[in-house]
């Protein structure tokens, strides 16, 4: 039987593309291989397949998707496709990196692979006999918008953004659903909305439907992901995020909701946003998009907000949970940020007490308004910059484990890493739990009799702190009942 494997570079929202296009190639017979797992047999080709779904947020996303190119090519016999934002906006690039194998094939237009695995599983006249890559050659030739050439348009399908819904996880055990897709502003440094195009939202009932089948699947938790879902706008009812997340509350009985990450959009904090934080089946854990704490660097980035809007906005998530978990983006070293500015970022993250910030060097991306900005901070400076964040970082996620220790909450199952189980607490801490910490009842439990199944509702006490390393543990804990 013929393999698919698959390798994911960016976002949540890349993440559970790449998981609907594994779950179409698992409907049409491939059986799902780890990456690290697939054959590397140079002279093998038994119509196996290599999916890599690329980013292009940062040059050092786009080099990393190089490397995984030519190492899929070298080791491996199977067809190697490349998708995703950087394929969309470079394919050509990415093709000429690839000009000496016949086995690479860039396709821009990523809901056409959720139609590929059936065209290559279907062994008729036409394609018996065929190795796969001359199978997805002809494939490619049959697409209306390919016109003659193994590069096909980028144009998607007028549905195509929202063709992603895997209903079977492969990579992940709690469940992804794209709600948003686009972006309509043009920040300076960001180089997505150019892969992505404008906002686009799933009608509210449609999404309904999927959150209802998850709920179905006794699913303890959804994470709602797009581009930048401030912008969700229902196509039929105009409902914003806030009016959409009340829907959804209203209309399930049991499922949780997780945001995958906000941007503080102008008027993003309304009556009804409000009144969806405190629901209980909300999860307690915002990551915002922040990428800088001074006035004058957001207004060059092109952000729609200040730093006392993010202060304001971190004051009103913490009223309305419980010692929420916030997380931030913070970009370092942009175009024209001094010292003075730095500063400033990090004293609003210090002050706000992040418990996690996710700092990157600031990388000028083509196509964009920032790549043309001088005084750039040097790659020294850059790196110091960077590297007090992370300590902040640190010391703030430390700091919000110790505030959590000892206290029982909410959890997801996730996949056993022998010889522990783990979970995702409903404020996004991971913790690790040892034979000691299971039940015997659970342990022994089978996929009907309410055991430890991944994806599903637990209740988890939090008892000490983990020294970070392998495995990513926050802390060790125990399931109660």
């Amino acid at each position: 039987m013929p393999g698919a494997s698959f390798y994911t570079l960016g976002c949540k929202l890349n993440q559970l593309e790449t998981e609907s296009i594994a779950a179409a190639f698992g409907r049409a017979g491939f059986t799902i291989v780890p990456w690290d797992a697939f054959p590397r047999s140079a002279d093998r080709d038994d119509g196996s397949v290599l999916v890599i779904n690329t980013c292009t947020v940062t040059s050092k996303a786009e080099q990393k998707a190089r490397r995984v190119i030519r190492l899929a090519l070298r080791k491996s016999a199977a067809p190697v496709i490349v998708t995703g934002c950087y394929a969309r906006l470079d394919a050509e690039k990415i093709a000429a990196a690839g000009a000496e194998s016949s086995r690479l094939f860039v396709v821009p237009a990523k809901d056409s692979l959720l139609d590929l695995p059936f065209f290559l599983a279907d062994m008729s006249e036409n394609t018996r006999g065929l190795r796969a890559a001359e199978r997805i050659r002809r494939w490619l030739l049959t697409r209306p918008d390919a016109g003659g050439t193994e590069i096909p348009s980028r144009r998607e399908t007028a549905d195509g953004t929202f063709r992603f819904n895997p209903g079977v996880f492969s990579f992940h055990s709690r469940a992804f659903v794209k709600i948003q897709d686009g972006c309509n502003r043009r920040c300076a440094y960001c180089r997505v909305p150019l892969a992505r195009g404008e906002s686009r939202s799933l009608d509210s009932v449609e999404l309904l439907a999927r959150i209802r089948a998850l709920e179905t699947q006794k699913r303890a938790e959804a994470v709602l992901t797009g581009v930048n879902i401030a912008q969700y706008r229902c196509p039929e009812t105009g409902k914003n995020l806030g009016e959409l997340l009340c829907f959804l509350l209203d209309n399930t009985a049991s499922i949780a909701l997780r945001l995958s990450s906000i941007e503080a959009e102008p008027g993003f904090f309304d009556r009804a946003f409000l009144n969806a934080l405190s629901h209980g089946r909300l999860r307690p854990h915002f990551h915002l998009s922040l990428q800088s704490g001074s006035e004058s660097v957001l207004t060059a980035m092109g952000r729609p907000y200040g730093p006392a809007d993010i202060r304001e906005s971190a004051a009103l998530l913490r009223s309305l949970k419980t010692d929420p978990f916030l997380g931030c983006d913070i970009i370092a070293g942009f175009p024209g940020e001094t010292g003075a500015d730095f500063e400033q970022t990090l004293e609003l993250c210090a002050g706000i007490g992040f418990a996690w910030i996710h700092a990157f060097p600031y990388s000028p991306r083509p196509g964009t308004a920032a790549r043309a900005l001088k005084n750039r901070a040097g790659e020294r400076e850059t790196s110091r910059r960077l590297e007090r964040l992370l300590e902040l970082s640190r010391n703030g996620r430390e700091a919000y484990l110790r505030r959590w220790t000892g206290r029982t909450v909410d959890a997801v199952v996730e996949a056993k890493k022998l010889p522990f189980w783990g979970v995702l607490t409903d404020n996004y801490l991971r913790i690790r739990i040892g034979r000691d910490g299971v039940p015997p009842a659970a342990e022994r439990a089978g996929p009907d009799s309410g055991g430890l199944i991944p994806g599903t509702a637990v209740k988890c006490r939090i008892t000490r702190l983990l020294r970070p390393g392998p495995g990513f543990f926050d802390a060790e804990g125990e399931i109660t009942p």
